[in-house]
Formats: structure tokens, C-alpha cells, sequence
């Protein structure tokens, strides 16, 4: 029998997570909802990454909340500070999407 410990730990990894996890559904809704509306103006190469964006953002974010939940405890404050910055990378190249797409659909 395989008995596995999960420890869920309130520390700055902990945290972490939740924001991925939480800001991983709005930012594919918001995405889809934006390539519905323009995708029609987008082509060839554009309209393939914007594609490739939203999927692996998706999946890259919910694994890496996943990765957190169950390994996150284990992270030395020199790693977690490292998480907390790629964090606010992805905080910051999100909400350049949202402003670029909002300027965009006023034109």
C-alpha cells in the first residue's frame, strides 16, 4: 500500500499557488472571448499564437499551481522569492494583454 503526505502549508508558495490557480480561468475565458470577437482580423501567424498562448498558458499555469499544491511546503525562501517573481511577470504580462486588447477594440 502506497501512503502519500500532502502538507498544506500557508507560506508564500502557498499563496502563490492560489493566485495561479485562481487566475488561470479568467485569464482563458477572457482570451477566448477576445479571440471569438477578433479573431476574424487576425491572420496566419497572429491568429496561431494567440492560439498557442492561450492553451499553453492554460496548462502551464494550472500544472504549475498543481506543482505547488503538493510541493510548494518543500521550497527554500530563496526559491520561493524566485516564484514570487515569476509571479508578478505573469501578473504583469497579463494585464499588458487585457490593456493592449481594451486599446485595440476602441479603434
Amino acid at each position: 500500500m502506497l501512503i502519500a503526505q500532502v502538507n498544506f502549508g500557508i507560506n508564500v508558495a502557498g499563496l502563490i499557488r492560489i493566485i495561479y490557480l485562481l487566475l488561470t480561468i479568467p485569464y482563458f475565458i477572457f482570451m477566448l472571448v477576445w479571440l471569438v470577437r477578433r479573431g476574424a482580423r487576425l491572420e496566419g501567424w497572429a491568429l496561431a499564437l494567440y492560439i498557442i498562448q492561450v492553451i499553453f498558458t492554460l496548462i502551464i499555469l494550472l500544472l504549475y499551481g498543481l506543482i505547488l499544491m503538493f510541493q510548494g511546503w518543500r521550497l527554500d525562501p530563496i526559491l520561493q522569492f524566485g516564484q514570487f517573481l515569476l509571479l508578478l511577470l505573469i501578473i504583469y504580462l497579463t494585464i499588458k494583454d487585457i490593456v493592449i486588447n481594451a486599446v485595440y477594440r476602441n479603434r
